[in-house]
């Protein structure tokens, strides 16, 4: 940490979830809530870009997920709707990039365990994942030694009660009137139409990261860029040896947050952004 004026520390921190090796977050936005992921990149590089590289592309856009066992995955990235919210609305499967190298073995190896996000592939074929992909609801280590295993490349640090309505079926219905591989569809109602499907709208937020001006008038600018739809706790202590104390707690918009602390600046404090 870095001294600024006046001796305040900052410390910009995701809760004790993320340390210094962070990945990139990916944020799934649901009806049912919102899901962030933090991604592998050092670990799993080539299945972490080609993740981030469907995301920009826009080749997720009107995604929806489309396979549902409960207590074992909810898997997405393979269909699409298009000509969203009009009478021509249609199914249409994921434009692909290719196929990609299996990465279960590279860097360090994470078992496929309850919140965790895999790469799908075709069985029986190690190096066919491209799009498509699963959210781990149970422990599932088999899948680990299955072609070669199937590489895990992130993991759930906020949202888990929105995963876990696909373990309790809360707010939740199958749709059996389609073929494989639309069979075990998830719908939000009984008498779904195309907007009940279970949309996933994924963003890649940036690291939060916290900075502080000090005003002619003494007092503390302090701001820093939010994760939509999760509960950012700006807290504050006279030294990092002391307790934090909550200076303000507020919901993330995606936008940047700007609070003043209006403490006489001659005093020294650290401050954190903790997300919960």
């Amino acid at each position: 940490m870095t001294p600024i004026r006046h001796s305040v520390l900052t410390l910009a921190l995701l809760g004790s979830m993320l340390n210094a090796r962070a990945g990139t977050l990916a944020q799934f936005h649901l009806r049912l809530g919102d899901i962030l992921v933090e991604l592998y990149d050092a670990d799993k590089p080539v299945t972490v870009s080609n993740f981030i590289n469907y995301v920009h592309s826009g080749r997720y856009q009107d995604m929806f997920l489309h396979r549902w066992e409960h207590g074992f995955v909810v898997q997405g990235g393979g269909f699409w709707i298009t000509n969203r919210q009009t009478a021509n609305a249609q199914f249409a499967a994921v434009q692909t990039f290719g196929d990609i190298t299996n990465e279960y073995n590279t860097g360090h190896i994470y078992s496929n365990l309850y919140g965790t996000i895999a790469m799908a592939r075709v069985g029986g074929q190690t190096n066919s994942a491209s799009s498509q992909w699963f959210f781990n609801l149970g422990t599932n280590s088999f899948l680990d030694t299955v072609d070669g295993g199937f590489t895990v490349f992130g993991h759930v640090v906020a949202g888990t009660n929105t995963l876990d309505h696909f373990n309790t079926g809360q707010g939740l219905w199958f749709d059996n009137s389609l073929q494989d591989p639309l069979s075990e569809l998830p719908v939000l109602s009984p008498t779904p139409t195309f907007e009940d499907l279970v949309y996933a709208d994924i963003s890649l937020p940036s690291p939060v990261k916290l900075q502080i001006h000090v005003g002619t008038d003494g007092a503390r600018a302090l701001s820093w860029n939010s994760l939509s739809n999760l509960v950012h706790n700006l807290e504050f202590a006279p030294s990092l040896k002391a307790s934090w104390q909550t200076l303000v707690s507020t919901n993330g918009t995606g936008a940047t947050i700007e609070v003043k602390d209006l403490t006489p600046a001659i005093s020294e404090r650290f401050y954190r952004v903790r997300v919960q």
